[in-house]
This record gives structure tokens, sequence and C-alpha cells, in this order.
């Protein structure tokens, strides 16, 4: 199902719970259909019922009839606590109290008492204007009264009968207007408490005859159906939900701490009641992958999407934009969106997916073709072999002799990118070759664009989720060098720091919830976690690799499994079903249902849920979203997993700050490898919600580091990197830094940088050896494999123990031997546990004997195992020369 089609089912979907109801009164099988009125034929812009009074409290302020020190938050408590003393203080009477006892009981010092009919007429004005027709409740109704069901309303409330009809009095719900009204204030008790027996008593009914629809687990579902009503459970919030709300920092409590992130005009913007809808509508509730993908992108997605896509089209609108170009992949799903939303606010604005991409536009923008532009257009790809440079480049192997041999060499490091640059300059020939292929490729593109419109006009705007404005930025470079004066815009989702490059470049370039890398947090968390949006965006398609010479696109393989795609649909429908939902109370306004493009109070909800997300996905998500793949896209066939297995292996040894360690080629989203693991996910959301500090998780006193040398060809040893020691709260320890030279033979690591004695439970390099991948990574992790290490400063114990003396203590890694050949490029990691020792080293021993010949057995098997017989001779070799005073 394409986007279009998708977009149009959303728009007809039938509410899933209301379908038996639908078919009742389809078919008159019930007497009569009851409501509650409150959440259920009415909701309120506002996370909860009570946080409308925080709105009152902010007009009451502005009207003068509240104190001017008075914040919104203190109000909406003073007005909590006063309906609690008001229905305390029935007595005899019972706790069912009108809003003017309510507010009879706020203090008179605070509140003139003179002005009482003023102060409840202006919260009735409040809920008026705050609550919504429910349009799936209103449809029931209409359905109702076109068959002749007899309606009745059944609600705890305490307002009068002419407050509730004032309420109520919508044109949507005309349907009411035979309704008989039941409230609690009315007959003096609850729906829990006798309020339903008077209503059968009063319609002479049975409970059978009647259907009940409401929201209350207790009042409207339990304490009716154990009379022999019908009822159905109208749910507001479930319990997925609820887990996502909290993540977001929105109380859960109805009377606890006042919401963030409301606005004085717009509440909540309708958001929260909105996300709970679509989810109940939709009837997605099992833990299936494809369920959990719908929901996040319905509950998450969807409405920070639908604030995008209204953004854009008002960017547009209000510019004058008539035309949009969205970049493939993400435009199919761009663009419709854009277009949903432009059609419903009334603008004068479309939005075309176009063909583009970072790899395409890169080509397309090269103009130099020197050694060192050469050199840096290489490095922008993530170690492309040699083969797959020169198809990107449209070059055959023997068009550049000197590479021939070399076509499965892995360009993973500066030297062998140096080399690669030289060779494809290093003749007049090949650079004018190098400068017709490119040109070529770049006409092409230029043919494609013409035909696709975008560059009919001097006005051409990207939209496209954002980063670092990279094909914004090289399109325009491309069409400087094509001779084009055209100078594209750009209208992000997000834009970080290297957006920069486009702003020094003269170009508009403009983030509707980040821009050029503030606020930092959003910015940071979106742009380190990227994968799941782009995922969930893309079209299921290869991506774009070239054009034909008529302009066709031409796209890379699918590499995506089929259940990956299948949920990557799931959340694109999602997404589509919240905007649809989202316009259809759009048009029942009539043009005064509230944008998302301009409100800052709406983008700062909408980049707390996104964020949220990132920093603390559910253990369903990590479920779904950990086992997706990630491509390249940059001339590469490299896919990974979004969280690589190996990490997931290391779950026992890392904490908290471990992950902000990782790369991004380590894991795309650290936080999904987090909520893989209990422990680790609770310390994560504690750390990231700023409940405890970054230093619990440090050891206390001096740090130390975990450090990484390599040795050359040259037999020169260098510094890789370092990494601070932790330790979790399994007492277990994570390391892993990365390293890069065209000719490495050996690694040293410094485990613990300190005294320590240290328990290695394992070591593991990947990478490139001999210019290509390792078939599979170097691993020590026996008895065996630690007794064949050399040793300096330190000592092994035997089994897995080592005693290192003092920061300049390492263990050496043999990896040229291992491998078969020096290493350009890899990663070591150790999982380890550390028993620091006294600094003074005191307590150090030599060791013991026994210890000695297993070391040099194990050096021995180690040598025997990488050279053969000529290593176990060299070997002998040098403990010869040793006990003779010699070098080692």
């Amino acid at each position: 199902m394409g986007v279009a089609a998708m977009a149009e089912a959303a728009g007809k979907r039938t509410h899933a719970l209301l379908e038996d109801v639908h078919r009742i009164v389809a078919d008159r099988s019930c007497a009569v259909l009851s409501f509650d009125v409150f959440d259920t034929i009415l909701w309120r812009r506002v996370p909860r019922p009570a946080d409308v009074f925080g709105i009152l409290g902010s007009r009451l302020r502005a009207a003068g009839l509240a104190p001017a020190w008075m914040t919104d938050a203190t109000f909406r408590r003073m007005r909590i606590a006063a309906e609690a003393k008001s229905r305390g203080d029935r007595g005899d009477l019972g706790p069912e109290v009108s809003l003017f006892d309510i507010w009879r009981a706020m203090p008179s010092d605070l509140f003139d008492g003179a002005l009482l009919d003023k102060l409840v007429k202006a919260e009735v004005e409040v809920e008026r204007e705050f609550t919504v027709v429910d349009l799936d409740m209103a449809e029931v109704i209409r359905e109702a009264d076109r068959n002749d069901v007899d309606i009745v309303l059944v609600s705890d409330t305490y307002f009068t009968e002419e407050q509730l009809s004032y309420l109520l009095d919508r044109p949507e719900l005309d349907g009411l207007r035979k309704a008989r009204v039941f409230r609690s204030h009315q007959h003096g008790t609850d729906k829990a408490n006798g309020l339903f027996e008077i209503v059968l008593n009063e319609l002479n009914l049975s409970p059978e005859q009647i259907v009940h629809i409401g929201d209350n687990e207790v009042a409207d579902i339990e304490v009716p159906a154990e009379l022999g009503v019908r009822v159905v459970h109208y749910r507001r919030v479930d319990q997925p939900l609820a887990v996502v709300l909290e993540r977001e920092g929105e109380p859960d409590d109805p009377f606890g701490r006042y919401a963030p992130f409301l606005d004085e005009e717009h509440g909540d913007f309708g958001i929260t009641s909105l996300r709970a809808k679509v989810l109940q509508a939709s009837g997605a509730d099992s833990e299936s992958g494809r369920d959990t993908a719908w929901r996040f992108g319905a509950a998450v997605l969807g409405p920070v999407m639908t604030g995008f896509a209204e953004w854009v089209a008002w960017r547009a609108h209000e510019a004058g934009t008539k035309v949009l170009w969205c970049p493939m992949r993400e435009g199919e799903l761009l663009s419709t969106l854009v277009n949903n939303a432009a059609r419903e606010r009334g603008w004068d604005v479309e939005a075309r997916p176009i063909w583009l991409s970072r790899h395409v536009t890169s080509l397309a923008a090269l103009d130099k073709f020197d050694v060192d532009s050469v050199h840096e257009f290489i490095r922008r790809s993530y170690k492309l072999s040699i083969r797959e440079l020169l198809s990107v480049l449209h070059l055959r192997a023997g068009e550049v002799p000197s590479l021939a041999n070399e076509l499965d060499t892995v360009v993973d490091n500066g030297d062998i990118a140096e080399r690669v640059s030289i060779a494809l300059t290093e003749s007049p020939h090949l650079q004018n070759r190098l400068k017709a292929t490119v040109t070529a490729a770049r006409e092409r593109m230029i043919r494609y664009l013409r035909a696709a419109g975008a560059l009919d006009s001097p006005d051409l705007t990207l939209v496209d989720l954002g980063w670092g404005g990279t094909i914004q930025r090289q399109l325009a470079q491309a069409l400087k060098v094509a001779d084009i004066d055209i100078k594209p815009a750009g209208l992000y989702l997000a834009t970080d720091d290297r957006s920069v490059r486009a702003y020094l470049a003269g170009l508009r370039a403009e983030g509707y919830l980040a821009q050029a890398g503030h606020p930092v947090d959003i910015a940071s968390t979106i742009v380190r976690s990227p994968e799941v949006l782009e995922q969930c965006v893309n079209a299921l398609c290869g991506t774009l690799v070239g054009f034909t010479e008529d302009g066709a696109p031409v796209l890379g393989r699918v590499t995506e499994s089929s259940s990956q795609n299948a949920e990557r649909l799931a959340a694109q429908e999602g997404m589509l079903a919240f905007q649809s939902i989202w316009n259809s109370y759009v048009r029942a306004s009539g043009g005064t249902w509230s944008d998302l493009a301009r409100p800052q109070a709406a983008k700062d909800r909408l980049a707390n849920i996104v964020v949220s997300a990132l920093k603390a996905p559910t253990p369903g998500e990590a479920a779904v979203f950990g086992s997706w793949a990630h491509e390249d896209n940059f001339g590469s066939t490299l896919v990974t997993k979004v969280v690589p297995d190996d990490l997931v292996a290391a779950l026992p040894y890392l904490s908290p700050l471990d992950l902000d360690d990782l790369g991004m080629r380590d894991s795309f989203w650290p936080a999904l490898l987090a909520a893989s693991d209990t422990g680790l996910a609770s310390a994560s959301k504690a750390l990231t919600a700023g409940f405890v500090d970054r230093n619990v998780f440090e050891p206390s006193g001096e740090p130390f580091e975990t450090a990484l040398h390599y040795r050359t060809g040259a037999d020169e040893w260098e510094k890789a990197g370092r990494r601070r020691v932790r330790i979790n709260r399994n007492g277990l320890s994570f390391a892993r830094l990365d390293f890069e030279h065209h000719d490495i033979i050996d690694l040293s690591l410094a485990i613990p940088g300190r005294p320590a004695i240290v328990r290695v439970d394992w070591i593991e390099v990947r990478g490139n050896a001999g210019r290509r991948p390792l078939p599979e990574p170097l691993r020590w992790e026996t008895p065996e494999d630690f007794a064949g290490l050399t040793y300096a400063g330190c000592r092994w114990l035997g089994g897995n123990m080592i005693e290192f003396g003092g920061p300049e203590s390492v263990l050496v890694l043999r990896v040229a031997g291992r491998a078969g050949a020096p290493m350009s490029s890899g990663q070591v990691t150790v999982a380890f546990a550390v028993l620091p020792q006294s600094l003074s080293n005191l307590s150090a021993r030599p060791p013991s004997a026994a210890t000695k010949v297993a070391r040099i057995s194990g050096r021995l098997r180690e040598e025997y195992r990488a050279r053969g017989a000529t290593g176990v001779a060299a070997g002998a070799a040098r403990v010869a020369i040793r006990k003779l005073g010699g070098a080692s």
C-alpha cells in the first residue's frame, strides 16, 4: 500500500472500541444509549482535567480577579484544595457540591465573595473554551438520533443543569436535544453510589435494555455492569501510553503537580487526548513488532511529524513559495504530510517528492580534481572498498591500472585514502577522465531536476528531516558549478552544528525543533540517535545511487528484511493515522483549531516527546527497533544493525556513562541498547531525567583510564585513545577504543591505568587486516589465550587474572601475527572486573615459578599459532638473548 492509500485509509478508519455500539444502534438492539459526559462526549485540551485550573488562574490574574503574585500552579493547587474542602464540609448532606459551593470555599481575602457569580462564570467560560466535542461520540449520537434510540447522560459533575447545557450546546451535539440528564449534584449521589439505580427507576427499564459508554473503569464500567447494564469502556489513556507519558514527565496523578509545556491559550493543543484517541481507535494493542511500531508512529512520531508538516506548509505560505521539494527516500511520506496540512489549513502550497541523496549530490558538487579535493571526497564515505569507490566515480578498474590489484582493499585510514587519491589524479589523463565522469553525473542530475520542474523557479526549497543540511549545500555547489543561478533553501525538522557550512555558503536553512545545534539538548539527542526517525520516514526502496542518461533515477538494492519493512510501514501508517485525527478536528473547528507551527509551547511539547523517546525507549520499542538494520548509503554496501550483536554481549559490563562514550558506528541508538537491560535502563533513565548526578556512576577518587597504543611497521609506538575506567552496578567494567594506521603490528592495553588486580573476561579486536575486513574477530578469553600474551609492568596470575603494577603497565596483543597481516584500522573491546590496589604498590610480589612456566608455554603456543615452527624458534631466541643480558 502506497503512502497516499495509507493516508486515505487512515481517514476512513472506524473507532475499534465503538464498532459494537454502531451495530447495536443500527439494529436498535437497546432501548436507551447512556453516555458519560466528561472525557467521553467532551474532552479537554489539557493532559488532565485539573490542569485547566492553572489556565483559569492565568485568566483571572489578567482580569484583575486574582492577585498578581499568584502563579498558575498556585491557583490550581488552591482550586483543587477548595473543592476537597467543600466536599468535606458537607457533612450529612453528602459530598456532592456545586461550582458555587466550591468557590465559596476559596479564601475571601483573595477572592471577593461579592464577585461569586463572576468568578463562577469565568470558570465555566474557560471550561467551554477548553472542552472539545469527541467526534467519534458525536457520530454515535447522530446515529442514535437517526435511529430513534433514546439517549441519556449520566454524569458525576458539580455543574448546574444550566452550566452543563451551555457546555454541551454545540452543533455537533444536536442529537442531544431530547436527551435526559442525570447529574450527581442534582441527585445527591454519584455513579458509584446509587446514581445508576436512580436512572433505572426513572426510566422504568431493566438494566439489559441500556448500553452505557464511559471512561471511568469503576464508575462507568464496574458499577453499572454489576447491575446488569451493558457497558462499553471508552478508555482514555491505556497502560502503554501511560508509560510513554511518564517518560515525558507528564504527571499521572490527576491532582499532582502542574503539567509542563502548557500554553495559556491552547493548553496542550489537544495532543495528549488525540494521542490516546488514535491508539484506542486502532485496536493495535498487541506486543507484536508491527503493533509496537504502529503505536510508536502514532503516539510519538505522529504528533511530531504533524507539527513539522504544518510548520513547513506555514513557512512556505508565508514566503509565497508555491512548490516544495522533498528529497527521497523521505520525500514520499513528507510530501503527503505537508500536502495534507496545507489542504486543511487552506494554504496554497504543494509538496512534491524528488530524487536526491547525499551520495549523488556529493559527486555532482565535486569541482576540483587535485589530490586534496579527491581525498576529502573519499573520506566522506565510511570504509568503501576501492571497487565500490571506482563504481561511485563511474570508473573501470582498467582506467586506473595502479588500483587494479587492490579492488577489495578497504579505504579505512588516511594513508590509503591519500594513496588512492594520488592514483586517481597522478596524470592529466586521469584528472580529465575523473572530471568527465563527474561532469556527466552532474549533468544527468540536472537533467532530472529540469524534467521534474525543480529548476523552473529560482525559489527551490527542500524539505527534509535535516541534521547538517548536506544535500542542500552540495546541491547549491553543483548548481553553481553548472552556472545555474539558484540557491536552494531548506526547511528541516532539526539542524545541528554542521549546518554552519550551509550558512557560510549564504544558504537559508531553517529548523523546526532545533536550528544550528540549538537548543543543545534537543539537537544533540536527535542527531545522536536519528536512525529510527530516518528509517520510519523512508520509503520502502533502495537509496538513490545515480541517474540514467535520460534522467531516470537508479536505486540501490533494498537491504532491509521483510519484517523490518512491515514494521516501518506500520510506523508510517501510525503517523498518518495521528495526522488524520488531528486534521479531522482542524476541519471540524471551522478554522479555530490551533496550529502547531507557531506557538513555542507546541514546539517544546513535541520536542519533549521525541527527545524522551530517544533517551528512554521502552523494552518493547527496544525489542523491535534494536533488530533493524542500517544501510550506510554513501556508495558503500555496508549494512549494520541499529544495536550490534557484539554490544548486546557487553550489556552486563556497561554503565550509563559508557553509553555516552560509544560512537555512532558503535551503536546508532545507545539508549535502545540500555533498554534491553532493566538495571541499565533504570540507571540511564534516572541520569537523563536529572534525578541523579553523573558523578554517581564514576568511581570515587582520582580518575583512571584504559589506554590503547599501537606499534607500527616502523617499530614506533603511537597513542590511539583513552577511556575512563568505571565500575558498574555488577562490579564490572568496559572499554572500547578505536585505532587507525596503515600498518599496525601490535596493540598494547593499559587496562586499569593504575595498580590493580584485573579479571579480564574477554578482549575482542575487529577491523581490517591486509586491507581486508577480518573474517572473524580476534578474541582472547581462555587461560591459554592469556598465557600467550606479552606483559610489561604487569604479571599474569593464571586463568584470566592479571596484576597491573601502575599506569604504564600493559599487555600486548600481537594482532598482525594473529590476523596474518598488519591491521589498518579497527576497534578493541575489553570486558573486565577491576580490584584497585594501593598506589604505593607495596603489595607487589614476583610471579611464582609455576606462573612463569605456564606463561612461557602459553607464549610458545601463541608463537606457533601465529607463525608456526619459525615463530617458536624466534621466541626461544629472544628468551636466550634476555637471559644473556641483551635487548629483547
